[in-house]
């Protein structure tokens, strides 16, 4: 049997033209020999929905929408979709796949594990699964599930494996006790850091335990701060991967089932090399899907950032180069007093190897008429970071009025560590419609930049800016280090303490104690600018955003435990 992984980027709430994407890449599914074709998780509402499921009739009209595929769907397909139904006049929502054959909705099966934690919020919206049970088509039991359930079995995850085990029960192991004769889950698992590798192994193992293939198709494409990676993909009864989707991109992949329902063959004779790509290249790929995906689907055409030739400014416009074309990108240098004239260098150098928009505008004035216009309440003190900050704020104020006036999407060029410590200014460099770096550590923004001069074939991203020791030239000779560790002490730091959240008595068994709860302190009295900070892309295992939420007005132990 011929089946086609259907790896579409779908529009969340776009339900007609979720259903006209549906329709075309079906049409080239039938066109490829497909018998029946496999779509994502929530394929007709796209992945998450979030409280668009608590407006009146919305899964009404994306039942309707769902209705409409099917009767004209050119070929069978197993589509995710929202479920619902009344239970004592209350009504209930399951996270759903839908076989549509002969026009109409064939059957259904639910969602049983509903993610509840770091981004996921599932528990909110959706009731699980009351049963379990197989799809029968053309003589095959499909054993269907959705995302989150094949993540569960008990030899790849729990304490001794490194991964935790979130449920007691394991939807896979039931479907396999029933019969299955193949494995199909519909997924919208977003991407981070490392994620690809551990996704793929978690996979083969449960082809290989079962001794089923198994067929995966994944949401590609970006929500807000989701990136979806696809990377669909046909695995067999030994665990082996037959085929892939390509990553970050929408794509179709004919796979034919064998008879004996155990083995694989590329229909099409192709496969994209999953996972090729280093975990930097695929960090440069999200992050540019993550920007086009954000601005077009909001509206915005072009974007406006500043550049002070640094590398967080240059790796921000780089990433919008490639993602919105140069001649969308608008960089603007913004030089106080303070600025040096390699800064200035290095930002003109930047946007002509690139070919983006190039504007100076100086912000000397701004920043002393607001001196003067402070002088009489500042009489009597000493100057410091507040006379800083009137410098940041005065660019974001000439940021923020490009962005009005022409209706560019204004960029926030703030890296993960900068955003951790609070090392920026709130309605200054803060300012911002999108913050593109904010889930990057100040260590792989470096990293990210090599990897943008390789992919150009030149230097793009000046040597100078990333030679150059990190400044924010708000007074004479400053520099990151003087307020901060070395970045290569920091970053591990951070990683250890906000993604594996581990505790300062086990971080000062590696670190400088005293480092350990200055960074700390840091972190936890920082909490309230993240709170106002723009949308970020999330990249990494645990980012700042909807995925950590820790109180503003608490009292923290003294340890930071």
């Amino acid at each position: 049997m011929k089946v086609a992984l259907v790896q579409e980027s779908p529009v969340v709430g776009d339900l007609q033209g979720n259903v006209d994407r549906l329709l075309a890449a079906l049409g080239h599914a039938k066109q490829a020999g497909a018998q029946l074709a496999v779509c994502a998780e929530l394929a007709i509402s796209a992945y998450p929905p979030r409280d668009l499921l608590d407006q009146p009739h919305f899964v009404e009209k994306q039942l309707a929408a769902l209705k409409r595929l099917a009767e004209r769907t050119p070929l069978p397909a197993l589509v995710g979709f929202i479920d619902h139904a009344y239970e004592a006049g209350i009504e209930r929502l399951f996270n759903a796949a839908a076989l549509l054959e002969d026009g109409v909705v064939r059957d259904v099966v639910h969602k049983t594990l509903l993610p509840t934690y770091d981004v996921f919020d599932e528990r909110r919206y959706f009731s699980p699964a009351t049963e379990r049970r197989l799809i029968e088509f053309e003589g095959y039991k499909l054993g269907v599930s959705i995302c989150e359930d094949i993540w569960n079995n008990s030899e790849h995850f729990g304490d001794e494996h490194g991964e935790p085990r979130r449920y007691v029960s394991d939807p896979i192991d039931e479907l396999t006790a029933l019969g299955a004769d193949v494995l199909i889950n519909l997924s919208a698992s977003p991407f981070w850091a490392d994620k690809r590798r551990v996704r793929q192994d978690m996979l083969q193992a449960q082809a290989r335990r079962h001794n089923l293939p198994l067929l995966v198709v994944n949401q590609v494409g970006a929500h807000d701060d989701l990136i979806f990676d696809g990377g669909s993909m046909a695995i067999d009864a030994e665990g082996e991967l037959r085929g892939s989707c390509k990553e970050f991109e929408t794509d179709l992949l004919v796979v034919d089932l064998s008879e004996d329902h155990r083995h694989i063959k590329m229909a099409d004779r192709r496969s994209h090399g999953f996972g090729e790509a280093g975990e930097i290249e695929a960090c440069l790929d999200a992050l540019v899907l993550g920007l086009r995906d954000y601005a077009t689907k909001c509206g915005f055409s072009s974007v406006v950032l500043g550049l002070s030739g640094g590398i967080d400014s240059a790796l921000t416009a780089a990433i919008a180069a490639l993602a919105l074309g140069p001649e969308n990108v608008y960089g603007i240098a913004l030089p106080s007093k303070y600025s040096s004239e390699h800064s200035l260098s290095d930002a003109k150098a930047l946007a002509d190897a690139m070919g983006i928009h190039y504007q100076v505008i100086s912000i000397e004035g701004t920043v002393a008429a607001l001196e003067t216009s402070l002088a009489p309440s500042f009489e009597g003190t000493e100057e410091g970071v507040t006379e800083e900050n009137l410098q940041a704020r005065s660019r974001g104020v000439m940021l923020m009025a490009l962005s009005n006036k022409f209706g560019h999407l204004l960029l926030n060029t703030g890296n993960k560590s900068e955003v951790a410590v609070g090392y920026c200014t709130l309605y200054g460099d803060m300012c911002g419609g999108l913050s593109v770096l904010s889930d990057v550590f100040k260590t792989d923004v470096y990293k990210l930049a090599l990897a943008v001069n390789v992919r150009a074939g030149k230097a793009v991203i000046p040597e100078s800016t990333i030679q150059k020791p990190p400044s924010a030239e708000l007074r004479p000779g400053q520099l990151d280090q003087d307020s901060l560790p070395p970045y290569e002490i920091l970053d591990p730091l951070l990683a250890r303490f906000v993604e594996q959240q581990e505790s300062a008595e086990s971080l000062q068994r590696d670190f400088d104690p005293a480092v350990v709860e200055h960074v700390l302190g840091l972190v936890r009295r920082n909490e309230y600018k993240r709170y106002q900070l723009a949308p970020g892309l999330k990249v990494r295992s645990k980012s700042f955003g909807p995925g950590r939420r820790m109180p503003l007005a608490c009292k923290h132990p003294k340890k930071f435990s």
